[in-house]
This record gives C-alpha cells, sequence and structure tokens, in this order.
C-alpha cells in the first residue's frame, strides 16, 4: 500500500470517527440543555459544527487524492 493510498483509508476512517464524536456532542447538547444549561450546551452545538466542518475538509482531501 503506498503512503496515499494509506492516507485515503485514514481520511476515510477519521471521517466516521469523527462523526461518531458529533453524535455524542449532540447528545450532551440536549442533555445539559435539558438541565437549564443553556450556555454549555450552545457551546456543545459549535462544536458539532465544527466539527462537521472538519468532516468536509476531510472529505475534500479524500476527493483530491
Amino acid at each position: 500500500m503506498t503512503d496515499l493510498e494509506k492516507l485515503k483509508h485514514l481520511l476515510e476512517h477519521w471521517m466516521e470517527h469523527n462523526e461518531a464524536h458529533v453524535m455524542t456532542y449532540s447528545e450532551w447538547a440536549l442533555k445539559v440543555d435539558a438541565l437549564g444549561e443553556n450556555e454549555i450546551a450552545g457551546i456543545l452545538r459549535q462544536i458539532v459544527d465544527e466539527s462537521r466542518k472538519l468532516n468536509d475538509l476531510f472529505k475534500k482531501a479524500k476527493g483530491i487524492l
């Protein structure tokens, strides 16, 4: 396997791993929102948004390969 093939595989793995984190962050945003911790919930939602942007960058890199 060449380094570029390995990188393509890693990008896919990182996207999947990152998406799993997005789901966890979203779940916790809902939980803390229900507890009245709106500021923390908002921060977690920002983290979700930024993590999704990372996945867009992973996809872009993979597309270039």
